[in-house]
């Protein structure tokens, strides 16, 4: 379990960082105006998930699932894993389940996002 944690840790900081280089580079080359760093590693991160969940699945390497996956594209942007749950419903044949769970959680998501701006805004004011 210590060496799971360990490796999702060191993955999440490599993830993270790459982030944060990805916000930079994208500021510098585009400047502000639209989310073109999210879009970016939303769309990196979910194509890199689907890759890795098969390459890993293939080559029996799923013991670097935690470090890859879950840290380094979880450090990244946790849309991949979003992605990766969607698609898994989806292939599983539950596709009214996968349609809840995706407008679920960007619905519930918005409206948590609305209430901690509000919740803290109240309490600054």
């Amino acid at each position: 379990m210590i060496q799971s944690l360990l490796q999702v840790a060191l993955g999440g900081a490599l993830g993270a960082s790459a982030r944060y280089m990805t916000n930079v580079a994208a500021m510098r080359l585009v400047g502000p105006g639209f989310p073109w760093a999210t879009v970016a590693v939303n769309v990196a991160g979910s194509f890199l998930m689907g890759a890795l969940v098969v390459t890993l699945a293939h080559k029996d390497a799923t013991r670097m699932a935690p470090f890859l996956m879950t840290g380094v594209l979880g450090g990244f942007t946790t849309f991949s894993a979003f992605s990766l749950d969607a698609l898994t419903l989806w292939e599983r044949g539950q596709a009214g389940l996968a349609a809840t769970y995706v407008l679920g959680s960007v619905t519930l998501s918005l409206a948590a996002i609305v209430a901690g701006m509000a919740a803290t805004r109240a309490f600054f004011a």
